[in-house]
């Protein structure tokens, strides 16, 4: 006969299980906490570029995706406050059954302000893959026809060297890529056409 705490361990489970998150639910869930046009379209080309590495890494392209979706969820609450950026996501998703190696993915985003470290390869996919997105489309905003379907990889590869260009977007982070196994050049390649791929949901 089972204990009332084994009970409550598989009751608990269960609870997550059925909790987990499909991409629907996860915008949905966006939806409710972001209102700024930009800021859901930068969560959008982070989920395109997450999956796009998942799939170059073999990894789980749904989880990967999620994270990158999601990365932002709480940023309209925290945009003032950066050191608690990320920690009202954590609860929000911790309540919804999203995983922890997620949610730590999610919080080393911000890892700096936060003071932890990223340390696996979702960690580094993540903060690598929400800042290119700044560069990507500063790049493709300097084109006559400010379309992504424009921009070249050379071009991109260009900017990272122009620290004038797109101040704000950290270059340090981006080549954080190197940490999945991907030259800085594929990483480039890898986030434009994802981006590209996803360009009318993203007016670029």
């Amino acid at each position: 006969m089972c204990t009332t705490k084994e009970i409550i361990t598989v009751f608990c489970a269960l609870c997550g299980k059925l909790l987990n998150m499909d991409r629907e639910k996860a915008l949905q869930l966006l939806s409710r906490h972001l209102k700024n046009e930009n800021l859901l379209k930068h969560c959008l080309a982070s989920e395109a570029i997450m999956r796009s590495l998942a799939k170059e890494l073999n990894a789980d392209i749904e989880k990967w995706g999620l994270a990158g979706l999601l990365h932002d969820l709480d940023f309209e609450k925290t945009k003032d406050d950066p050191a608690s950026h990320t920690l009202v996501s954590s609860r929000i998703l911790e309540d919804h059954g999203i995983d922890s190696e997620t949610i730590k993915a999610i919080k080393g985003h911000n890892a700096e302000a936060l003071g932890i470290s990223r340390e696996t390869k979702l960690d580094f996919a993540l903060a690598a893959a929400e800042t290119v997105t700044g560069l990507i489309i500063a790049t493709a905003l300097v084109y006559p026809d400010k379309k992504l379907e424009s921009v070249k990889i050379k071009s991109i590869s260009k900017r990272m060297k122009e620290k004038a260009f797109a101040k704000s977007v950290n270059r340090e982070i981006i080549k954080e890529c190197e940490h999945l196994g991907i030259p800085l050049e594929r990483f480039i390649e890898i986030s434009l056409k994802a981006m590209q791929e996803i360009s009318h949901d993203l007016g670029l």
